[in-house]
């Protein structure tokens, strides 16, 4: 019977060591993707406003587009802090995605057709998905466990 006990003290030691290297692991990937997700964004959003100062002109498309280069920055500091992605963010990028394609297609195309219905029911429906997403965090809020120290 010691024996036994003996071998369950080394497998729940192994355990908690391959745990905490895991969980090691784990953190120290999440943390370097998100350094690296946050600088390609910084990057790329420099690369596009000196790009729209050497056009001479900057556009709607162009100010939209940097929008989208603010709420993917936006959604890494919360992802850093809080370890949790509202999926509203990903909603509102696509949100603007679609209306700076919106605004490009009307601006240089200017005969409309189905692909504006298009565009603008795909809107639609994103903003629809936000406040069905709002409406069931607030009146289902998720539970909050408590953090290990």
């Amino acid at each position: 019977m010691t024996e036994m006990k003996w071998a369950d003290k080394v497998r729940k030691s192994l355990h908690a060591n391959a745990d905490s290297l895991g969980n090691l692991a784990v953190e120290a990937f999440h943390y370097l993707a998100l350094f690296g997700i946050g600088a390609i964004t910084a990057y790329a959003a420099v690369l596009t406003f000196i790009d729209m100062l050497q056009k001479g002109g900057i556009s709607v498309d162009d100010i939209l587009l940097l929008f989208i280069y603010l709420e993917l920055g936006a959604m890494v500091g919360i992802y850093f802090k809080t370890n949790h992605m509202p999926i509203r963010f990903l909603l509102y990028v696509a949100i603007t995605a679609l209306t700076r394609l919106l605004i490009g297609d009307v601006s240089h195309h200017n005969a409309p057709d189905l692909g504006i219905i298009y565009l603008c029911g795909g809107i639609l429906l994103l903003a629809f998905a936000i406040l069905v997403v709002r409406f069931a965090s607030s009146r289902y809020p998720s539970v909050k466990e408590k953090s290990e120290s």
